[in-house]
């Protein structure tokens, strides 16, 4: 080899090394400040080898727990879960890989995701019997916890949830647009370990993470979003969808619980109508799925939020804050 090409190689080499040294360091260096910057909400609860994050607050029975939707944060229950506390215990939680809590070696099916909530409650001294509230993906946990442990639940609330047969109903050109996007954050989650080792996510986030005059929820949620095991929990989750939806599907009604469900007036799934699928797609939710969920009880009612999309626990917390309310008087009023 030429030295002069040689040279140019071993330039190329150390200015590598080099980058890959200052991006490891400020990593490191970041995560120390960030881990201090934003405290923990809650408190790591161990279940079996690793550990959630676990955030209760008020008193009384029975314990109202929070299901996260997709993608979602224990945070993103903030305005609801004080409006609940005022009246009632109540929790919400961080998935494995969400948040604060560690990963799961185990597969993100609801059939597990449900087992590890009854772990994460029972070891941490939470008595049943629950009111469940599950909103979107967290819907189909509650019906999948409620048939695993039917005696530690007394009512739920189903709050814009998603329904095992959704992947079949589908319009096609939807469909494909969801493979798509689990096959991005598949390809996303391959990436993140590598891109995160090296400081490259944190750097590209600093003027979120790093602004004191964003409000302090939006910068504590890119902090959080940014870690590979979320990308990877998130990623996870989506390929085990088809099976999650099943192990619902399976799971029995729920007799005569209590059992209110809030559906969205405005778009369909967080997306506005904008065309014939999508249309197509909202009359189904509105009109046959979400009145299916409320047929799972004979004690339902199926109440409508015409001026939220789908994310009702962020636009709307008041309309959760009352269901929860409603369904706690009504098992006072059934003793």
């Amino acid at each position: 080899m030429k030295i002069w090409l040689r040279n140019i190689v071993l330039i190329a080499v150390g200015t590598a090394v080099l980058a890959a040294f200052y991006g490891a360091s400020y990593q490191a260096v970041e995560a120390k400040i960030d881990a201090r910057r934003f405290p923990q909400q809650g408190k790591s609860v161990d279940i079996g080898g690793y550990k959630l994050n676990l955030n209760c607050a008020g008193q009384g029975t029975p314990t109202v727990v929070l299901e996260s939707g997709f993608g979602m944060l224990s945070l993103s229950w903030g305005p609801v879960q004080s409006g609940i506390a005022k009246f009632a215990r109540v929790c919400s939680y961080d998935r494995a890989g969400y948040g604060w809590s560690d990963s799961s070696p185990l597969p993100r099916t609801g059939a597990q995701i449900a087992k590890e909530l009854h772990a994460l409650l029972e070891n941490a001294g939470e008595k049943p019997p629950y009111v469940l509230v599950g909103h979107s993906f967290g819907g189909l946990i509650v019906r999948i916890f409620n048939g695993d442990y039917p005696d530690g639940v007394a009512a739920i609330v189903l709050v814009e949830s998603s329904h095992p047969d959704l992947l079949k109903l589908l319009p096609p050109a939807i469909k494909k647009e969801s493979d798509a996007a689990q096959t991005e954050r598949e390809a996303a989650t391959r990436l993140a370990g590598i891109r995160s080792w090296f400081g490259i996510t944190r750097f590209e986030n600093r003027d979120i993470i790093d602004a004191p005059g964003l409000p302090y929820g939006e910068r504590v949620a890119t902090y959080l979003d940014i870690q590979p095991k979320y990308l990877d929990a998130i990623a996870n989750e989506g390929a085990n969808l088809e099976t999650t939806s099943e192990q619902a599907g399976a799971s029995p009604a729920f007799g005569d619980k209590p059992l209110i469900v809030l559906t969205a007036g405005q778009g369909v799934l967080g997306v506005p109508v904008q065309d014939k699928d999508w249309a197509e797609l909202q009359n189904i939710w509105i009109n046959k799925l979400q009145l299916q969920l409320a047929q799972l009880s004979t004690r339902s009612k199926r109440i409508m939020v015409p001026d939220s999309d789908h994310m009702i626990p962020v636009e709307r917390p008041d309309a959760v804050i009352s269901a929860v309310r409603e369904v706690c008087a009504a098992l006072q009023s059934s003793r």
